[in-house]
């Protein structure tokens, strides 16, 4: 296993970057009608799910981390819906919203076994944090 120096490697990174990439290629076929409604969503979900574990990679705590996973992958369930609606206008065909779900499947995987992860390590820091001992007289009589 690599050792993971920067959010670039990350394994759910890598993947949505890959089909961000592949989401700009395809919205350059739709109608230029579409060039401020659903290409522009298109463009800004595909990148806010690249967007969002960079940001959250870059926040050095678990729970915001976790948080920006989850807006990222949020973000992909949005691009999904998108494709969806560009198949019902006839932009994409079944094979190409086939091949595209996928690929998201892929990312939603990833994104979850980071988040899994992220949660693993949240609770095991959590564990092994001392727990205060408290002594019951100096709680209740503080002036002695």
């Amino acid at each position: 296993m690599s050792q993971i120096r920067s959010f670039e490697d990350l394994e759910c990174f890598k993947f949505c970057k890959e089909l961000r990439l592949e989401v700009s290629e395809l919205v350059k076929t739709f109608p230029i009608s579409e060039q401020y409604r659903l290409t522009d969503q298109m463009i800004r979900c595909s990148r806010s799910t690249t967007n969002n574990i960079a940001e959250g990679y870059g926040r050095f705590h678990f729970k915001e981390n976790i948080q920006f996973c989850r807006v990222s992958r949020g973000s992909l369930y949005e691009l999904l819906d998108h494709l969806q609606i560009a198949l019902e206008n006839q932009y994409i065909d079944t094979t190409k919203l086939s091949i595209l779900e996928l690929k998201i499947e892929t990312c939603l995987k990833l994104m979850n076994g980071y988040i899994n992860y992220l949660n693993s390590k949240l609770n095991s820091n959590y564990a092994s944090e001392p727990k205060p001992e408290y002594n019951i007289q100096e709680v209740n009589n503080p002036n002695s």
